[in-house]
């Protein structure tokens, strides 16, 4: 089996410039079933719309500890947002990613990335968490650090529940939204060859839903007041599925699709 490394941990990838225009996140919005009229017009970004300007540096930051050989057996196993401020049309973005730690476990192996994105003054305009889990992989060694904290510690009635459906072409319309072209997104075929059970909806766009839901029902449709938004991706979901997000006092939620629980450990901490 391939050896992960830990040579690789702290090591920034190359900046990646992002430049963001109202068009690209009403495009985001409309993706994701946004319902929040800022969102729609393109005035501000929502706040999963985030992962847009990362996202071509995780796999280079996620490479440079785990073999590239790999790659059939990723999935997005955790995502953890900290938001400084919003994302707003006109601003010029950097953002950079670096492995900070791997955890081998004998059913699989995760990598944590740390991500930043800065504005074009220096100033940090978001950073994220993401877990890259590699499924029925033993990497042969634990080092570096883990992702920050954000279990679900609440075992009362929700504070409200929001239902939806993902549509029928959804994974067709977020892809291009978000810049993520993986083809278990979008291919049935290659989606049935790694062992799923055809297209599933990117963990990113059902976490946009919930995110809506906890602005729409929680923040007055104000994503200035998001200050983080984490959660950890339990199933996958398939297109045409209906979901219901549930929060809870303090900000934590979960998402389940029928009887799955699909979104798990989830937080939401408002300013």
């Amino acid at each position: 089996m391939p050896e992960f490394t830990s040579a690789g941990l702290g090591a920034w990838t190359e900046p990646h410039p992002f430049a963001v225009t109202a068009e690209r996140l009403a495009q985001y919005a409309e993706a994701t079933n946004d319902p929040i009229e800022a969102h729609r017009a393109g005035e501000v970004a929502a706040p999963v719309f985030a992962i847009a300007p990362v996202f071509q540096t995780l796999g280079p930051a996620v490479f440079g500890v785990a073999p590239l050989e790999l790659v059939p057996r990723l999935v997005h196993g955790e995502h953890d947002f900290h938001f400084h401020r919003a994302i707003r049309p006109g601003d010029e973005l950097s953002s950079r990613s670096r492995p900070v730690g791997v955890v081998s476990r004998e059913k699989g192996t995760t990598v944590v990335v740390h991500s930043e994105t800065r504005d074009a003054a220096g100033e940090l305009v978001n950073e994220q968490w993401m877990t890259a889990y590699f499924r029925g992989v033993d990497g042969g060694r634990t080092d570096g650090e883990p992702a920050p904290p954000h279990a679900f510690d609440d075992d009362g009635d929700p504070l409200g529940t929001v239902t939806t459906r993902i549509d029928d072409d959804q994974t067709f319309r977020y892809g291009p939204a978000a810049g993520d072209p993986m083809p278990i997104h979008l291919d049935a075929d290659f989606a049935r060859a790694v062992g799923l059970p055809g297209i599933i909806v990117h963990g990113m766009c059902t976490l946009a839903f919930a995110s809506w839901a906890v602005l729409t029902r929680f923040a007055d449709d104000d994503v200035t007041r998001l200050a983080r938004l984490a959660v950890r991706f339990a199933k996958p979901v398939l297109p045409g599925a209906e979901i219901t997000t549930a929060v809870h006092a303090g900000g934590a939620f979960q998402t389940t699709a029928g009887d799955d629980l699909v979104l798990k450990d989830g937080l939401a901490v408002l300013r």
